[in-house]
């Protein structure tokens, strides 16, 4: 499968970029698919449509960048810093927009403020690096001064348009987007791209369980997405035992199945289809306390997506009943 006619028509008129131009580190300071994951990828359907470098559907219409993002709030909250992708002048920054995700009550006007708290490097060669959403008052640069990759420019925030904590990567080369992840735009797709501009091996991953945990009822999504829905013990007279899992780039289809076992065997196994695709989304699955109370003991919940009875990833919790 190759992307769409338009698309390569732009592709093929656009100049080839030499991806030894410029060489990226990791824009934040984690551990890919630990502690965070990357949630969108460049758009590169010139149309109306989106499509990702890989022709998969982790992006949205006009995207211009990477998005690196955390397991949650909770852990925003913690600290985690945003480090400089390559050496290069600090050209621009803002630092005072609040951390407050759009949509929700108090959310500031962004016009033109959409990157929230952020910056731009400029490097050798016409090449530009942007980092966005940046949490307010943490960007320890300014302007005209010098950086070196790895070095720490500020912390992962909400500020701007967004609805989860992040840094957003642009990469610019003399003004035109430039996918990190194809330099030269000559990536088909289910391709292996040999013009990437990242230092490390960077795989693909189309979608993936962010979180997951225990708790005594259906959680509220804003507990999952903020980190304090799971809790560590239940007694043995708790009304109900459920297994939440919280994941992305959901597709219509897929499925997210739900896994608890306890001391003596599976106490529950559900599958919930997605009815349509989500960028993030929730399930949770459990069975109530029947009057007997439940058996002492190790719990384990499971959460895994499937597409197409392939797993795209899995997450486990344990838990202590007693």
């Amino acid at each position: 499968m190759i992307r769409s006619g338009l698309l390569l028509a732009l592709l093929t008129l656009a100049a080839p970029v030499a991806a030894k131009d410029l060489s990226l580190g990791l824009p934040i300071d984690c551990t890919l698919g630990e502690n965070c994951f990357v949630q969108q990828f460049v758009d590169r359907d010139a149309g109306p449509d989106h499509s990702d470098y890989s022709c998969g559907s982790l992006t949205y219409d006009g995207h211009k960048g990477t998005d690196f993002a955390l397991l949650n709030l909770d852990a925003m909250s913690s600290g985690v810093d945003v480090l400089a992708a390559a050496s290069g002048e600090v050209v621009a920054t803002r630092n005072d927009m609040p951390d407050i995700m759009q949509g929700v009550k108090g959310a500031p006007d962004i016009t033109n403020k959409e990157c929230g708290n952020g910056l731009v490097i400029k490097h050798p060669g016409g090449w530009e690096t942007q980092y966005c959403h940046l949490k307010l008052g943490s960007i320890i640069v300014e302007r005209g001064q010098e950086v070196a990759q790895g070095d720490v420019l500020g912390e992962i925030g909400l500020s701007g348009e967004t609805q989860f904590p992040h840094v957003h990567l642009s990469v610019r080369k003399d003004g035109k987007v430039i996918d990190p992840y194809d330099a030269d735009d000559s990536l088909i797709c289910d391709g292996i791209d040999l013009n990437g501009l990242w230092q490390a091996d960077m795989p693909y991953v189309s979608a993936g369980v962010i979180s997951l945990g225990f708790s005594t009822a259906v959680p509220k999504y804003a507990d999952v997405k903020s980190g304090i829905a799971r809790v560590e013990a239940l007694p043995t007279d708790a009304p109900a035992i459920v297994l939440w899992g919280y994941a992305y780039g959901g597709r219509q289809g897929d499925i997210l199945e739900l896994l608890i076992n306890g001391p003596k065997g599976e106490v529950i196994r559900h599958q919930a289809s997605l009815e349509k695709s989500q960028a993030q989304f929730f399930r949770a699955a459990g069975k109530r306390n029947t009057g007997a109370g439940w058996p002492a003991g190790h719990y384990t919940g499971v959460v895994k997506l499937m597409r197409d009875a392939v797993s795209l990833g899995q997450r486990d919790v344990s838990i202590q009943i007693e």
